[in-house]
């Protein structure tokens, strides 16, 4: 017996290039904000970046401590959950170096915890979030290690979160991940659920950006001037 594929099974696109492609006005959104722009420049103080490093810490807490915990036998989600890429430890030890954890209302960072609780409902959802965090720093994370190193002349120290010691080459395991989230076993509506809480993730980024934006007077480097 012959078995006929329906027309939405057809049509449906790839995950990864529907992620990556629908989500594109979102992202650069996100990544046009002027608290990065200054800290690349290197003229954020070293409690900016604390505060920076803590409430992303918070994030990273709620994947991995949380969500990551409670999907890590989930059929979509395993797919995606991957020990290698953890960054608690590394935010940790740059804490560390930065001065440590900071004590900061964020309310930007609060509606971003709440959401990936609320998204460890469906293991699509969480996938979301850990597509748009993990592959990020694979991509565009490692120039910012790069850059921070260089501007801060760190000579390798206070930049782990930006490091894979246990994923030396980026490239074939970021294509390596692409493919599994194509293989993941959605139908189109259930990818477009997925594609709507990506754009989501960039929003809370943006949102997070934003925050530590309007607070860069009082992070300004005094030693540069």
């Amino acid at each position: 017996m012959t078995i006929v594929s329906s027309p939405t099974e057809l049509t449906k696109p790839l995950l990864s290039a529907l992620l990556r492609e629908g989500s594109t006005a979102e992202h650069r959104d996100a990544e046009g904000s002027s608290f990065m722009t200054e800290l690349l420049a290197g003229r954020v103080s070293r409690e900016g970046y604390a505060v920076y490093l803590s409430c992303l810490r918070r994030v990273y807490a709620a994947l991995e401590e949380g969500a990551a915990a409670s999907l890590a036998t989930d059929p979509i989600a395993s797919a995606v959950i991957d020990p290698r890429l953890d960054r608690l430890a590394a935010i940790d030890a740059d804490l560390e170096f930065w001065g440590g954890p900071v004590a900061h209302v964020s309310p930007a960072t609060d509606a971003y915890v709440s959401r990936i609780q609320r998204a460890a409902a469906w293991g699509g959802t969480f996938v979301a979030h850990h597509y748009t965090r993990y592959l990020g720093d694979l991509s565009g994370g490692q120039a910012i290690g790069r850059l921070l190193a260089r501007e801060f002349d760190l000579d390798g120290a206070g930049v782990a979160f930006y490091a894979f010691p246990e994923i030396p080459k980026p490239k074939p395991y970021k294509d390596a991940y692409r493919e599994r989230l194509d293989a993941l076993p959605l139908d189109a509506a259930e990818q477009q659920r997925v594609l709507a809480e990506v754009k989501g993730v960039f929003g809370l980024n943006g949102a997070l950006f934003s925050e530590l934006s309007a607070q860069l007077p009082s992070w300004r480097r005094r030693d540069l001037t």
